[in-house]
């Protein structure tokens, strides 16, 4: 146990995951440099750093093997690599690919011939050094679909709605959460990240869940009814980033030539669908919409509880912001390395849960948990609100 691999068909699930990221990357044609947005990388970096990271980890991590230089240290490493500067050092495409493959042939056939032969056994008890892979290319793979869109804002066209959205009030059915004991966290079989460990016991009062994510037509009307011109559905920090910046609507929706809205998607312009989850909100965003319809966000326990008893409906389709921060679990211990979760223990980074239509299904499960600032809306993430008795 934790010298070799004992589940072969992990190799397939990997070189799928490797093959969907270096289709994605060659379907950008040249175009790898460019940063489309200042809190994301450029293309090329994404994959190259994936390469880094895999190398690393396998070779230089796990065999023992002398594999990391200086140069690509510095440019894949994101902590030696200052990211508006990235594009100007990021090799041409062919090269990148030449690299990938190399690597991962490599790779694959040192994976498979393991025999033992490994300097830090841990990391491949029960396979956890492949899961780590797999589902490290999946987030990758998430946030270049996530650049291609913010391209698309940048070389944004005139698009005509079709079908028009009209704004409505809230009218959600809601679950309840039986007050009581509930476990969260960590589930084995998907071999978690660290901030998942060790799953725990919770106490949770009696909370009316909403059954499905605020749609469209619902966030519409917090819109009309003058959600970002009235202060007192924000806190003092949204309702300065709103006067700031300006902003009006979610990220991805734009007006067309007579005013009505439409939304930038991964395979471009389309018309807003009303029953569908809103998504390119920030927490800010999230909390004054709660505000208005007088409920709250759900802090991520009640929400994966809810999850696991089955209450939630159209989940996996928006990440859904939580009210609470991003914290350790009792008896947090970083692993496989201190920088992955304990940096953003900061009291500045909030909790979303579910992953989006942009996610892969590896990292969907209940326990997941993504993180980002309050202001950060390049995510495909909504919210679902609860409301207390």
């Amino acid at each position: 146990m934790g010298n070799t691999l004992s589940n072969p068909e992990l190799l397939n699930t990997l070189q799928e995951e490797q093959g969907r990221l270096l289709a994605f990357c060659k379907s950008l044609g040249t175009d790898i440099n460019r940063q489309a947005h200042p809190d994301l990388s450029p293309p090329g970096w994404h994959l190259g750093h994936c390469i880094f990271t895999e190398n690393y980890w396998l070779r230089e991590r796990l065999l023992g093997i002398e594999y990391t230089d200086d140069k690509h240290t510095r440019l894949y490493n994101p902590e030696y690599s200052e990211k508006r500067l990235r594009g100007k050092r990021i090799p041409p495409m062919q090269t990148l690919l030449s690299w990938a493959m190399k690597s991962h042939a490599i790779n694959r056939q040192l994976i498979t011939h393991l025999n033992g032969h490994v300097r830090e056994p841990r990391l491949m008890q029960d396979d956890y050094l492949i899961h780590f892979l797999i589902q490290h290319y999946a987030q990758h793979f998430e946030t270049l679909q996530i650049i291609a869109m913010q391209q698309a804002l940048v070389e944004a066209q005139e698009f005509f709605v079709r079908h028009p959205l009209e704004g409505s009030i809230v009218n959600q059915i809601c679950q309840i959460i039986p007050a009581g004991r509930y476990s969260v966290g960590a589930d084995l079989p998907d071999r978690p990240y660290d901030n998942e460990y060790p799953a725990y016991t919770v106490d949770i009062d009696a909370t009316a869940i909403a059954a499905r994510p605020v749609s469209n037509t619902e966030y519409l009307g917090f819109m009309e009814d003058g959600g970002y011109r009235r202060k007192d559905f924000w806190c003092d920090a949204g309702w300065q980033w709103v006067n700031t910046l300006n902003k009006q609507s979610p990220e991805y929706w734009h007006p067309d030539s007579e005013g009505y809205w439409y939304a930038l998607t991964p395979r471009g312009p389309a018309d807003l669908d009303m029953d569908e989850p809103v998504y390119g909100i920030n927490w800010y965003e999230a909390r004054a919409f709660a505000n208005w319809v007088g409920g709250r966000l759900p802090h991520e326990h009640e929400w994966e509880t809810a999850n696991r008893l089955g209450l939630l409906e159209a989940t996996g389709k928006v990440w859904e912001w939580c009210a609470n921060h991003f914290f350790p679990y009792p008896g947090f211990r970083a692993f496989p390395y201190n920088g992955y979760s304990a940096p953003y223990f900061d009291g500045a980074h909030y909790t979303l849960k579910g992953g989006s239509r942009l996610s892969r299904d590896i990292i969907k499960r209940p326990s997941f948990r993504n993180y980002y600032q309050a202001d950060k809306r390049f995510i495909y993430a909504g919210l679902r609100l609860v409301y207390d008795p």
